[in-house]
């Protein structure tokens, strides 16, 4: 199989499609919106490239796919298509648009990684613990009333532990020392939407020089005859 690719680059000379053969063992992988390293230019570098097609047959000695990234759907390819030709741009650059924010970077290491966080757990059995309690072998008060907070709210983190028993990061850490608590870190899994409320709406309603607009460029459109119509409002009229 033959992958038509597009460069990850801004020159426009690289607005076009490039042919690279798929190895085998990429054949069920590789789909059509994949990100892809291949090698290009005089040193053979590897560098970014998005899968845009397929075909059987080229005319050029082809290199091989060195790598998959990763895949975008083909409705995201179509659209970045469709908008390198409606504003004149290249469409990798509109490939990029479709990307999650922070994997932009072509360096993997300044890309945004998962957020982790450190969080408190019980390192010791708690009939233990409260064996060390009871023979004074734990004598401080806030020492047992962080432990008390943490067997009752495992996977707290220590700002929590801080703010709900007014004691400080000091008593934490003995008791991390001494092998009663310990700190286990943790993927914390990100919602952009957790604190945003999200409203229904419903279309607005046009105007009557609006709907009248409206019908005339729709009319043309049917009618396949394709005009420039000059649209004059203020700004906040409701053009687009």
């Amino acid at each position: 199989m033959i992958a038509e690719v597009v460069i990850n680059r801004n020159a426009k000379k690289l607005n076009r499609t490039f042919d690279y053969k798929i190895p085998k063992e990429m054949e069920d992988l590789i789909l059509i919106g994949s990100k892809v390293l291949v090698p290009f230019g005089k040193g053979a570098n590897a560098v970014e490239a998005f899968v845009v097609g397929f075909k059987e047959n080229s005319e050029f000695e082809l290199k091989d796919i060195i790598k998959i990234e990763e895949n975008l759907t083909d409705k995201q390819i179509d659209l970045a298509r469709w908008m390198a030709k409606r504003y004149f741009c290249n469409v990798s650059d509109c490939i990029k648009l479709m990307l999650t924010p922070g994997t932009r970077n072509k360096n993997k290491e300044k890309r945004i990684q998962d957020k982790t966080a450190n969080f408190v757990y019980l390192k010791k059995e708690i009939e233990e613990i409260e064996f060390d309690i009871e023979t004074n072998k734990i004598k401080s008060e806030k020492q047992q009333k962080v432990i008390k907070f943490v067997k009752d709210n495992e996977g707290v983190t220590i700002p929590e532990i801080e703010m709900f028993t007014g004691c400080s990061r000091g008593i934490v850490n003995t008791l991390i020392k001494n092998e009663y608590l310990e700190i286990i870190t943790k993927k914390v899994e990100r919602n952009p939407l957790k604190d945003k409320k999200i409203e229904k709406t419903s279309n607005l309603k046009l105007t009557e020089e609006q709907e009248k607009v409206y019908k005339d460029i729709s009319r043309s459109i049917d009618k396949e005859e394709y005009k420039t119509f000059l649209i004059h409002g203020i700004t906040g009229s409701r053009k687009d």
